[in-house]
């Protein structure tokens, strides 16, 4: 395993320079089961000692408690990293289980405002909506997010798992850097219609879930019998039951490819992805998450594999392959809406 730093791309054509490979911190206080907080911070120490510059957080994730927990390290490194931070998600005060999508101006400025103040910055350098709320134009939403980078409060804006037409119909309010969205070995739906828009218009892909979170890695076969009662991937159609058992005999054609690079599966998972850039001719940075140093060093050394065209075109047919959805409800999802 190689310490060198990671190589760079933009976030959309007037972006900032980030790492190839970004850094999904929402299990860090979110999600994924009980964390260990020293080890999420050694975590982030060592993906920036390898050039890991791009972090990604939301103000839903915990409640905001990922967003304070991140706060000190982005403080002592603040002209190093690159932060995106997300609204969207508003969590009513009568039920902590809740999400209620939110895309109105006035909720916008108020989420703005709490999440400078958890993460203690002047600027959030890339501002996303996290998820489409259909009621409300997209014009009227992406333009109070222009008034934010106007105001000086966001520098760059974001949209996660939108049409090509919302994103066209965004980009026309105001430019747009990244559109975040699902997108894996399991997961291609994108590839249709947002892949092809994001590239005429100069947009970042930022495929979120890389990992398949955590499935393509091997490290879970069934969530309801393998990862703990709060686990949020206990409740997705794809890893449980009859359908986590057909998709783990999917795994067998990423192993082969894996051992003829003498690669971890999730590695050979991420190369797939990193490579989606020259395949489809956009910038493309996936924010694999973890909260383990050993981990970062194993996705980042996978920003070095390159799989050849037979390999490609092996792993090519899995996502047809895979059974059940990627959530319950895909009506929140470009999928869902195309």
């Amino acid at each position: 395993m190689t310490d060198g730093r990671i190589t760079t791309a933009k976030l959309g054509d007037h972006g900032p320079e980030v790492s190839v490979q970004g850094l999904g911190c929402m299990g860090m206080s979110f999600g994924y089961g009980p964390s260990d907080a020293d080890a999420s911070r050694a975590t982030l120490e060592r993906a920036l000692e390898l050039g890991v510059t791009f972090y990604d957080t939301a103000d839903a994730y915990g409640a905001g408690e990922n967003e304070r927990f991140l706060a000190p390290f982005f403080k002592a490194h603040r002209d190093e990293v690159v932060i995106a931070t997300k609204f969207a998600l508003s969590i009513p005060p009568d039920d902590p289980t809740r999400r209620v999508i939110r895309n109105d101006p006035p909720y916008i400025r108020q989420a703005v405002e709490a999440s400078l103040k958890r993460l203690d910055v002047d600027a959030i350098d890339l501002y996303y909506m996290h998820r489409r709320d259909v009621n409300v134009p997209i014009e009227e939403s992406v333009g109070t997010m222009a008034d934010l980078v106007r105001e000086g409060k966001v520098k760059h804006l974001g949209l996660s798992e939108v049409t090509a037409g919302e994103l066209r119909a965004a980009h026309a309010v105001h430019p747009i850097a990244a559109v975040q969205s699902e997108w894996s070995l399991f997961s291609r739906d994108i590839e249709t219609h947002v892949v092809p828009a994001a590239r005429e218009l100069g947009v970042t892909l930022v495929p979120y879930s890389p990992l398949g979170r955590g499935f393509l890695t091997g490290s879970f076969t069934d969530a309801e019998q393998d990862l703990s009662a709060g686990d949020f991937r206990r409740q997705q159609p794809r890893f449980t039951g009859d359908n986590a058992m057909a998709n783990a005999t999917l795994l067998e054609l990423i192993r082969s490819v894996a051992k003829a690079h003498d690669a971890t599966l999730g590695q050979i998972a991420l190369a797939w992805v990193q490579q989606r850039a020259t395949v489809h001719g956009l910038p493309v940075i996936p924010i694999p998450g973890t909260r383990k140093p050993a981990r970062v060093e194993e996705n980042t050394a996978a920003t070095r594999i390159v799989l050849t065209d037979g390999q490609l075109d092996l792993l090519d047919g899995i996502a047809a392959q895979v059974a059940g959805t990627r959530y319950a409800d895909m009506t929140f999802t470009s999928a869902g809406r195309e």
